[in-house]
């Protein structure tokens, strides 16, 4: 009799035990399904906010002659980033004619050591359009060549969502400029290469030099 009330009290605490462990494991589960639960609704997938995507269309060159530029080094969009404007402009290939009269004018520290500019910079065959004789005499005449080449320069650095419009230039006068999205105008002359960023200004590349 002893024994067999020892072995059925043995089998009753082994039941016992066995469903203590069985509701132990649930709750487990219960807790990792609640913890996983939780962690999913805490870390939510993040997504592009409009912030994001207007700055990075703000600091993206467009254009078709943009495609004219290096892909790296000097002229680059990423080493004209870097430089001030007289300096990222000699190393601009559209641009040598604009860069030998801003020496020319001894401008190039005042380009440079400016705060903030925009500068709408002519191309080459911008200045060609110019006859020889004329070009090279506004090439020798200091001061006309100051006036002209400041009358391409804002003192402020103007992105597009705000470049268009009237604005004063650093020879007292005034440009217009008209558009949207990647197409634009100043005083006429088209903007072949818009939004180029360099360490104090923003460039326009247009395909005329514009007279004061």
């Amino acid at each position: 009799m002893k024994l067999k009330n020892r072995t059925a009290g043995l089998a009753a605490l082994a039941l016992t035990l066995s469903l203590g462990l069985a509701a132990c494991g649930d709750d487990d589960s219960d807790t990792n399904a609640n913890s996983s639960e939780t962690s999913s609704s805490a870390t939510p997938t993040p997504s592009p906010s409009e912030d994001d995507s207007m700055s990075a269309s703000a600091d993206t060159a467009f254009g078709p002659a943009c495609a004219s530029l290096p892909t790296e080094g000097d002229g680059s969009v990423t080493t004209m980033a870097e430089q001030p404007v007289a300096t990222a402009a000699a190393g601009n290939p559209l641009l040598k004619t604009l860069v030998a009269a801003i020496k020319q004018a001894d401008l190039v520290d005042t380009l440079n050591n400016a705060e903030s500019l925009t500068v709408f910079a002519p191309t080459d065959e911008a200045f060609a359009k110019i006859p020889e004789k004329d070009l090279n005499a506004l090439l020798a005449d200091k001061a006309a060549l100051t006036k002209v080449l400041t009358h391409h320069v804002v003192g402020a650095a103007v992105g597009p969502d705000k470049v268009g419009g009237k604005h004063e230039t650093l020879n007292g006068d005034n440009v217009t400029v008209k558009g949207s999205g990647e197409e634009w105008t100043v005083d006429g002359a088209a903007v072949l290469c818009g939004n180029v960023s360099t360490a104090n200004a923003k460039v326009y590349v247009i395909d005329t030099v514009l007279m004061p």
